[in-house]
């Protein structure tokens, strides 16, 4: 087991682009350990940890912003031509920062489709998806970058306030089955405290460019939604076959059916020694139910 260092303090300064489900949780959870960090928005807003990044109409962070950063983590999508927003408007920045570290959220769909099989971070990507093809495109800009990058590939985000749970009480959800069809997902905690535990174990372990961050169990959707339904003692609707749904799906809801592959966790949990929090979806469902009113 190795012990952290605290390499984490009041010293640190984090900016973080993107603030959304998974920026605002590792923003929140990097302050508890006593570090300044600052989220982006596309507005002004009250909040005195929010600055103003927009790239598509060149709103950038006033210098004051980057005064004392160290770590910076990108949240960011591709833009629709594919580019990164934040190497666009401010890699030149960026590069100028004594930064400690950089992070980038991609996602594992640039793996394609494996018909089930597993993918490691030794897998060549091979994305189907346009939208993972742009996702491989910024992350060749980021490792291009020469700045301090560790890129981390997510499958389905899930946690408090956004999960199964929440769309079965707002009854936005389709139960719908596909054979031999499963997906991997990740507790948003475990990708705050996994980002964590990596930062402040970077001198004491080997450093990886790539890593994925999934739970230990890909499994079918209707298992998901199965659970939810026992854990909030309600009735499951009948299971809808998926060549019979798929006419009143939308092409981006079609388009997660497509591919079929689980991710493999072991570079993260096995080779790196972390701990997940949630290992499987069941014990992050009950997680989530405690904020289900």
């Amino acid at each position: 087991m190795i012990n952290a260092a605290n390499s984490l303090t009041v010293k640190n300064k984090f900016l973080i682009f993107g603030g959304g489900f998974s920026g605002d949780y590792f923003a929140k959870s990097i302050r508890k350990l006593g570090c300044i960090a600052l989220t982006s928005s596309r507005s002004i807003n009250n909040d005195p940890n929010s600055f103003i990044f927009n790239s598509e109409n060149n709103s950038i962070p006033e210098d004051s912003i980057f005064k004392s950063v160290t770590h910076i983590l990108s949240c960011i999508p591709p833009d629709k031509n594919g580019t990164d927003p934040v190497l666009k408007s401010l890699k030149n920045k960026l590069k100028n920062l004594p930064l400690k570290w950089v992070g980038y959220l991609s996602t594992t769909g640039i793996y394609g489709d494996t018909h089930g099989d597993w993918v490691s971070e030794e897998d060549q990507p091979n994305p189907f998806q346009e939208r993972s093809q742009r996702r491989l495109n910024c992350e060749k800009e980021w490792s291009n970058s020469n700045l301090p990058i560790q890129i981390f590939r997510l499958p389905g985000i899930y946690g408090p306030g956004r999960s199964t749970l929440e769309a079965i009480k707002t009854k936005k959800i389709k139960v719908i089955h596909k054979e031999n069809q499963v997906f991997s997902r990740i507790h948003v905690a475990d990708i705050a405290n996994a980002i964590i535990y990596l930062i402040q174990n970077k001198d004491n372990l080997d450093f990886h460019p790539i890593i994925n961050i999934a739970d230990d169990e890909p499994c079918s959707q209707i298992e998901v939604i199965r659970y939810g339904y026992h854990l909030l003692g309600l009735k499951m609707p009948k299971t809808i076959l998926f060549e019979e749904a798929k006419k009143d799906l939308s092409p981006i809801a079609q388009s997660f059916w497509i591919e079929n592959r689980r991710v493999s966790n072991k570079l993260l949990c096995d080779k790196l020694g972390y701990k997940l929090i949630y290992k499987n979806y069941r014990v992050g469902l009950n997680n989530c139910l405690i904020n289900i009113k």
